[in-house]
């Protein structure tokens, strides 16, 4: 599957969670699909989507927050497990895309190719609620449910290494940065 078509299926349901993505591919893909004031595109920052993701969580309980993350930014700060497992906010739901690769710097191969279990990994720091998916129409019914659930989830979705052709985005990152400020003031729709 790839990680476009799988932004496509859950768009709608990002519309009341604060977002945070990683860098490169994944922000421009969602970026693509039309920018909302509550998404920020944490971009020069590898590997700290799931800590200002846990930070939202925490500071603001009622709002649902949805981290959407890659191997490789997971893979920067594996230790980020163990600390949403330790807080594990029940309006947190972290997606992770698996390539396999470094796909907004070259493709390089990160260690899930040769082996390394990001799942295994959630669970072993002890994030209960973790799954792998590999196709679209689980993707989707993991992702929704992990969006609405009461408790931390984390569903790692296996991708095809494949990305946009271009890494260009027209939103100013200091624009981004205010806007989802303004964005984490207004009251919170915690369905």
């Amino acid at each position: 599957m790839r990680r476009a078509d799988c932004l496509a299926a859950i768009y709608e349901d990002l519309s009341d969670c604060a977002v945070v993505t990683i860098m490169g591919a994944v922000a421009i893909e969602l970026y693509g699909l039309g920018h909302r004031p509550n998404f920020f595109y944490l971009q020069h920052a590898m590997g700290l989507a799931s800590s200002m993701g846990l930070g939202i969580a925490l500071a603001q309980p009622d709002r649902r927050v949805a981290v959407i993350d890659g191997d490789g930014s997971l893979l920067m700060n594996l230790g980020g497990l163990s600390t949403l497992a330790r807080y594990a906010p029940a309006n947190l739901a972290h997606l992770v895309f698996d390539n396999e690769s470094l796909l907004s710097v070259g493709g390089f191969p990160t260690a899930t190719a040769t082996g390394t279990d990001l799942c295994a990994a959630a669970r072993a720091a002890g994030i209960a609620h973790a799954r792998v998916v590999t196709d679209l129409e689980t993707f989707a019914e993991a992702a929704r449910a992990a969006i609405a659930a009461d408790h931390l989830a984390s569903v790692v979705a296996k991708v095809e290494p494949v990305g946009p052709s271009t890494f260009h985005m027209d939103l100013h990152l200091l624009e981004n940065r205010f806007e989802f400020a303004r964005a984490l003031r207004s009251p919170a729709r915690r369905a």
